[in-house]
């Protein structure tokens, strides 16, 4: 897919949006680039064809053929070809929970990406493509899809040792994680959540707080808390709330409550009602 154009969607409403595409295009020839302030958008350009060097903090990056470059917004940085040949696509973004999820994913800093499978990541720059070339009424919700898409799909690009670890953990403790979603109501011995995955007591607690970065007891509890907002906006009291939620005290669950969500379960139920 050679492109030889650029298209700045311009929707300010849509800037709410968790992402926002703000600019897609690109260049079967790539020119030089220096912004020392920065650019006002996160950016993820891909190098389809040719070499080309990325600037940054002081450090020199080369940019091989099937690469991504990740730049976030208002970083100094400067790019430019190697040769007389540089194809680039690119695009640029920001939203309401862009930010924050951009930090989550480890994408704080600059960033070069190379020797991978970019086919994925082709077939969403494509479609982000054509849907702002053609659908021209909901392209900028279709495209807030499809960048989420774009990044996560980046972010499996950069898969450390640490996120295979953790995804073996989270694997190996999901009968526990799903036993304890199903029966949250329940008193549940560690034990027996132990015994599920084969392991002792010590082993499951030390093995669900580093993967997890909590114990089995919050986990818990913020799954109980979950149903019982659900439950108190369909209108239980707060006594029947607590029992179905497995908290055998009223009184114990309303200072639960408090402490994790910042109000008591009758002031929440009062603004329940002043909402309606």
């Amino acid at each position: 897919m050679k492109l030889e154009t650029s298209i700045y969607p311009y929707d300010p409403p849509l800037a709410k949006l968790p992402f926002h595409l703000t600019g897609i295009g690109g260049s079967s020839f790539q020119k030089r680039v220096y912004r020392p302030g920065g650019y006002m958008w996160h950016q993820i350009l891909f190098c389809a064809e040719g070499e080309g060097v990325l600037i940054c903090d002081g450090k020199s990056f080369d940019i091989a053929p099937k690469s991504f470059v990740f730049l976030p917004k208002n970083v100094s940085h400067e790019y430019y070809p190697k040769d007389n040949i540089w194809e680039v696509r690119w695009v640029c973004f920001d939203g309401g929970s862009c930010d924050e999820t951009l930090e989550m994913l480890g994408f704080a800093q600059p960033m070069v990406i190379s020797d991978c499978n970019t086919a994925e990541e082709e077939k969403l720059f494509e479609r982000m493509f054509e849907s702002q070339r053609t659908d021209i009424v909901y392209s900028g919700f279709t495209c807030s899809g499809l960048l989420y898409e774009y990044v996560l799909a980046l972010r499996r690009l950069v898969t450390t040792d640490d996120d295979k670890a953790k995804s073996r953990n989270l694997s190996t403790l999901f009968p526990t994680l799903k036993y304890m979603s199903d029966n949250f109501s329940q008193d549940i011995p560690m034990s027996y959540l132990a015994n599920l995955i084969g392991v002792t007591p010590q082993h499951f607690c030390r093995l669900f707080k580093s993967t997890l970065n909590m114990r089995p007891n919050d986990f818990l509890t913020n799954r109980r808390l979950e149903e019982a907002e659900r439950l108190l906006r369909e209108g239980c009291t707060i006594a029947e709330t607590a029992s179905r939620c497995g908290f055998h005290d009223p009184g114990y669950f309303s200072t639960v409550f408090r402490k994790h969500g910042g109000i008591s379960p009758t002031a929440y139920k009062e603004q329940l009602s002043e909402n309606k």
